[in-house]
């Protein structure tokens, strides 16, 4: 896996890139504005996608205000990921957690990225987390190694993915667990690149659960999964 160096980009590159940016919501009203607003980036950012699966909270009228489409889908995961880039119009998708926020200049790199990367090639962005404890950045060193070492991003980690290469490689799969680890092993090591700049997720489940016994979990979880235990069982215990 390569890193990309952060260079200013002519804007006129920027005007070529057609991006649609594809969030999945449920329940995501305390953070949904600001994942939208990270990425309001005009004319790169062709438009912004709201796919939510039932919120029940302020999601929607949130969402709405600050500019996105609303696509209303079936609650999952993989089915909201699948269903928002159905609806996008971009030539690029650019797949977000709705508690994650890009750092400013994400942009520029993307475009890099993009002006590259041709047709078949994919990207992620760094891990980070909005805690500065010794305990989160502990967990961002282990997500760099697994990045460096296993080429196994999640999902709060963005995917920077070309329309033609996401249909390609057949595009989420309607699952409800590990959609990011099934679509990432598809895209394959030599064709995944890590990007420098900073996808900051919300430490908010790692201070409930402990930044010890979540990732615990989440790594037994996977090894079940590559053992081939269903994900619809894994749901169960994953939570």
């Amino acid at each position: 896996m390569t890193a990309l160096v952060r260079s200013t980009v002519n804007p006129e590159m920027i005007e070529l890139v057609q991006l649609s940016v594809i969030l999945p919501t449920l329940n995501a009203a305390h953070c949904v504005a600001r994942s939208l607003a990270a990425v309001n980036r005009p004319p790169m950012v062709v438009e912004r996608l709201v796919v939510d699966g039932g919120s029940q909270d302020e999601t929607l009228p949130i969402a709405e205000a600050a500019g996105a489409k609303i696509v209303k889908s079936q609650k999952g995961r993989g089915i909201q990921l699948a269903a928002g880039a159905a609806a996008a119009t971009g030539d690029w998708f650019l797949f977000l957690h709705a508690d994650t926020v890009l750092d400013p200049g994400w942009e520029d790199e993307a475009c890099r990225f993009i002006a590259n990367a041709g047709s078949a090639g994919a990207a992620v962005f760094r891990f980070a987390l909005d805690d500065r404890s010794a305990a989160a950045a502990r967990l961002e060193t282990l997500v760099a190694w697994r990045c460096r070492a296993l080429a196994l991003p999640y999902g709060d980690q963005g995917l920077l993915i070309s329309r033609q290469f996401y249909e390609a490689l057949g595009g989420y799969k309607p699952i409800p667990l590990y959609e990011d680890v099934d679509i990432i092993r598809r895209v394959g090591r030599n064709r995944l690149t890590l990007l420098e700049t900073r996808a900051v997720t919300s430490a908010a489940r790692y201070r409930q659960s402990g930044y010890f016994r979540r990732p615990m979990r989440n790594l037994m979880c996977l090894a079940l999964y590559r053992l081939g235990i269903p994900p619809h069982m894994l749901a169960r215990i994953y939570g």
